[in-house]
């Protein structure tokens, strides 16, 4: 793969127990150049209160430093209160208390990003499954809470979410009503929904299959990236993608000509680039 062209996986895991720096040591070795590590919700860390979240984000960021160290990838961090853990914490201490918890560890995400340990607030959002309507509602107002601290930070968010036919739309409703660009909001684990009148100005990023990216590259259009969500689990050693996955689809789109090598640029480099350089 030439050097010249990004290689970049907009949505990896690494965990303590798991293959961690020698994961991204094999992406690099496959012909990655860049990604954005996702903080976790750590089995080592208990929430038990709102600044239990650092604990979490302290990991990411060990682990992203070690990755530094033995690697040449530009590492972009993204750290935030995974969502379905409101549900647990609901469960336990009431949802009111949780949804306090919840965006407690949003509010110190966000100075994290202000003082420049993490350049993303993510994965943010709400359950991808059906829960109670004070679940959805608890999850959505600490979403908005979550998109409002991205405006005031000058970051983007990283979404988990369902995704449902209006799904985009509602997220960029939420964003405007947070004040926050719509492009600032990246849906993660996204379907192949690239066009305008799909996203609704929201970025996709999309699961690196080849079903995923031909739909995505057919209707005309490079405004998106690709992940694996590779979660790093030494019980489940390829999920959700293996990690080489992005590698490989790029340099079969470049054997293939399927993608030009200006759309892999955008891709793999100007969008990435544009949302997490500070």
């Amino acid at each position: 793969m030439s050097e010249s062209v990004p290689v970049y996986d907009n949505h990896i895991h690494m965990s303590p127990s798991g293959r961690n720096v020698e994961a991204l040591k094999e992406y690099q070795a496959a012909g990655g150049t860049g990604l954005t590590l996702v903080t976790l919700p750590y089995p080592e860390v208990r929430i038990r209160e709102g600044a239990d979240f650092e604990g979490s984000y302290q990991i990411t960021y060990g682990l992203a430093q070690r990755a530094r160290e033995e690697t040449d990838l530009e590492i972009n961090i993204a750290v935030g209160p995974y969502p379905i853990l409101l549900i647990s914490l609901a469960e336990a201490y009431g949802l009111e208390r949780a949804e306090e918890m919840m965006i407690e560890g949003m509010e110190d995400a966000a100075r994290d990003v202000a003082e420049g340990r993490a350049v993303a607030l993510g994965e943010i959002g709400r359950p991808h499954f059906p829960v109670s309507e004070e679940i959805w509602d608890a999850s959505n107002r600490v979403l908005l809470r979550g998109m409002e601290l991205a405006r005031e930070v000058d970051c983007p968010v990283i979404i988990h979410c369902e995704s449902e036919a209006d799904t985009d739309r509602s997220l960029a409703e939420l964003a405007d009503r947070a004040g926050l660009d719509r492009g600032r909001v990246v849906k993660h684990s996204s379907p192949p929904w690239v066009t305008p009148e799909e996203t609704h100005g929201v970025m996709p990023s999309i699961p690196a299959s080849k079903t995923n990216t031909r739909e995505a590259i057919g209707k005309g259009t490079d405004r998106f990236m690709i992940e694996t969500d590779y979660i790093d689990d030494p019980s489940k050693p390829g999920a959700i993608m293996s990690v080489n996955t992005v590698p490989k689809r790029v340099r079969a789109w470049l054997a293939n000509g399927e993608v030009s090598v200006e759309s892999i640029h955008r891709i793999c480099g100007d969008i990435p680039n544009s949302l997490y350089r500070r």
